[in-house]
């Protein structure tokens, strides 16, 4: 693999103006323009290389403007709707668009109910899963949520690429500066990640994608190649085997699946492949699955955040291993990436400004002129 070059950083305010303006240029109204970029500055200010401005190209202005399977105007259908839950069908447009809808109105039915639940079929990627739970954390709920994704994870004992990297991801508030967050698949490595190695020229780890042979696979690039074939898959939490716990990963990565496509009739596992029987690109139609606690409903909130955060606070202050500098739990190194990058500005490495100088140039956005030029 070639040695990583060096990054530019460009300002978050700056990156984020530049993904509206692109957002907009390939049709996406202004409204949900912000709504897209605001999901994917959100990954980079996190730190979460690869839901950011990384998957700006190849999954949303890509399949927009050059594979044509994905719509830039979002036509929302509320499907069914009964007290607590709703069904809502995205036809195919932007998929932060419709789950930012989809959570809102979780968060709505959970203030009425004390608890709300909404699931969207047809949708598209809909960018990091924390995101949507944050905003529950921000109305003082706590926030679930799932989605399916095209197949790329084997079941415990097989090396076909069956379900998807399937997150399952939940959001508590807490009396601390961010909230507790488990922003991650249910598989050990995802696409997402293998794409970040491969603009840096990285390795990737072995013992994390399983060929068809059940040999392990590390250059990305044929990775990211067999991915598509299907002639490897990537690896569940736990591992492969059953003695690491790759069946709980596996376990886990299944009951996703359910909760993202039978709750609303929708496409599954291998139907989320992106091609029909003939090899022709087609709409990914995937499942979100959105679930909103009104904390409020249950015990006072205040109260609620203080124990969770004593609850976090105890874990970071527990005894360490020898050697390790500190223990940390879910969503503070975000919280830490953010407080860095708030100063330094989102890291663009060299295959990166190749994406945004090809997205800027097709568009003409000629306002913008880079340093790295």
């Amino acid at each position: 693999m070639q040695e990583p070059k060096m990054n530019y950083y460009l300002s978050c305010d700056d990156l984020e103006q530049f993904m509206i303006d692109v957002f907009q240029g390939i049709g996406v109204p202004e409204k949900d323009a912000k709504i897209c970029a605001d999901v994917l500055i959100t990954a980079d200010k996190r730190g979460i290389d690869s839901h950011g401005i990384g998957r700006l190209k190849p999954i949303y202005y890509d399949r927009i403007v050059k594979q044509k399977i994905q719509q830039p105007v979002t036509k929302i259908e509320v499907v069914r709707d009964r007290l607590a839950t709703a069904v809502i069908d995205g036809h195919h447009g932007m998929g932060m668009v419709v789950s930012t809808y989809c959570m809102n109105l979780a968060i709505k039915k959970a203030k009425k109910y004390g608890m709300g639940m909404v699931v969207a079929r047809n949708s598209t990627h809909y960018g990091i899963a924390g995101y949507y739970t944050l905003m529950a954390c921000q109305e003082n709920a706590i926030g679930l949520t799932g989605t399916n994704a095209r197949p790329s994870t084997a079941p415990t004992f097989g090396v076909e690429n069956m379900l998807g990297t399937n997150p399952l991801v939940f959001g508590m508030p807490t009396d601390e500066e961010f909230a507790f967050t488990n922003d991650y698949a249910t598989s050990i490595m995802q696409r997402g990640k293998i794409e970040q190695y491969a603009r840096e020229g990285k390795e990737c780890p072995p013992g994390l994608i399983i060929d068809r042979q059940g040999g392990t696979m590390t250059d990305p690039h044929q990775i990211l190649k067999a991915l598509v074939e299907g002639t490897a898959a990537l690896v569940p939490i736990g591992g492969i085997e059953e003695e690491t716990g790759g069946h709980k990963g596996y376990g886990y990565a299944t009951v996703v699946e359910i909760l993202s496509a039978a709750l609303q009739q929708g496409a599954f596992m291998k139907q989320l492949s992106g091609f029909d029987p003939k090899g022709n690109r087609i709409p990914y139609s995937l499942g979100h699955f959105f679930m909103a606690i009104d904390i409020a409903a249950f015990t006072e909130v205040e109260s609620f955040k203080k124990i969770t955060g004593d609850i976090l606070r105890s874990l970071r202050n527990s005894q360490k291993v020898p050697g390790a500098e500190r223990i940390y739990t879910c969503g503070q190194k975000e919280y830490l990436a953010w407080l860095e990058r708030k100063e330094t500005g989102i890291p663009i490495n060299e295959a990166l400004q190749k994406d945004i100088l090809a997205m800027r140039d097709e568009l003409g956005l000629t306002q913008y002129q880079f340093e790295f030029e």
